[in-house]
């Protein structure tokens, strides 16, 4: 007799189908049952294919997750860290290269539409796709660098929303908009080191991601806080931020190559270097002992 769960399973495979009992579902198969009744607990979306099984896998930073993982099997989609981490690495490259005073740019103004666009919504999108498939950690970081590009690009919209002219408008003055920016890129510190913490069992490559990112927000904000005689932003610290701000654009390239090169599209693999300490810089020792004794 079957059990509720199954009736629910079949109900729900009916409904995918119209109304009409599918041909596909046999109850006697225990898989298509399986992946039915994962339809009729999360609906047809990635999680109805959610990989139940003991499988686990190392850490890897093209899959944005610093510790190891179940993989989704079967699932009808990619990766969306690539995705979220090449919107967060381009929007970071032209910034931190503004902050660097390449061609003598003062003004950020290029940004903003990169903020908006790739660095803010498409980044976003990447960090649900990514709750989507059970990675917390990616849907976490990517969410929220999302919305700190999106938040970037409300705060500098020339005449858009007049953040920057309030906050500029007397007695305060520059002053005031300067403080409560370095307040503001200080918060992100923060939590940057709080992701920062959980990448230190992962990969060099994806731990030098969040380091060099963690260095750009502390000396950005130090850089709006401790101005220089004329009431700036401190030239050498806004450049030094500027130049981890970059690295930190390329170490998110690479954790995306890696992510995105494979067997089917690449003559090689990226290496991302797992620590010694890490449960597969752990297992590689082990091997490496018992093919030489």
């Amino acid at each position: 007799m079957a059990t509720a769960q199954e009736h629910n399973a079949i109900n729900a495979e009916e409904r995918l189908n119209g109304g009409h009992h599918s041909e596909k579902l046999d109850q006697n198969d225990p898989k298509s049952m399986h992946n039915a009744q994962q339809a009729a607990r999360w609906g047809y979306g990635p999680l109805a294919h959610t990989n139940s099984g003991g499988e686990r896998l190392a850490a890897f930073g093209g899959e944005f997750q610093p510790g190891t993982y179940r993989p989704v099997k079967n699932r009808k989609f990619g990766n969306p860290a690539p995705l979220g981490l090449s919107a967060f690495a381009l929007t970071t490259f032209v910034l931190s290269l503004i902050n660097m005073g390449t061609r003598d740019i003062a003004e950020p103004n290029i940004v903003v539409a990169l903020a908006f666009g790739y660095g803010g919504l498409v980044q976003l999108l990447a960090g649900m796709w990514e709750m989507a498939v059970g990675n917390t950690f990616g849907a976490t970081a990517l969410s929220s660098y999302g919305g700190f590009w999106l938040s970037f690009a409300v705060i500098l919209t020339p005449g858009g929303f007049q953040i920057v002219s309030a906050l500029e408008a007397p007695p305060g003055g520059a002053k005031q908009f300067y403080d409560s920016f370095g307040l503001f890129l200080m918060g992100w510190f923060i939590f940057t080191t709080i992701l920062l913490l959980c990448t230190l069992r992962s990969t060099v490559a994806f731990f030098t991601l969040f380091f060099t990112l963690d260095i750009a927000f502390l000396l950005l904000g130090i850089g709006y806080l401790h101005r220089n005689a004329a009431g700036k932003p401190n030239p050498p610290i806004i450049k030094a931020g500027g130049f981890f701000g970059l690295l930190a654009a390329f170490m998110a390239w690479y954790n995306a190559l890696a992510g995105i090169a494979d067997d089917s599209n690449s003559f090689f693999l990226i290496p991302v270097a797992h620590f010694p300490w890490s449960s597969k810089g752990r297992e590689e020792r082990l091997k490496t002992k018992e093919a030489t004794a």
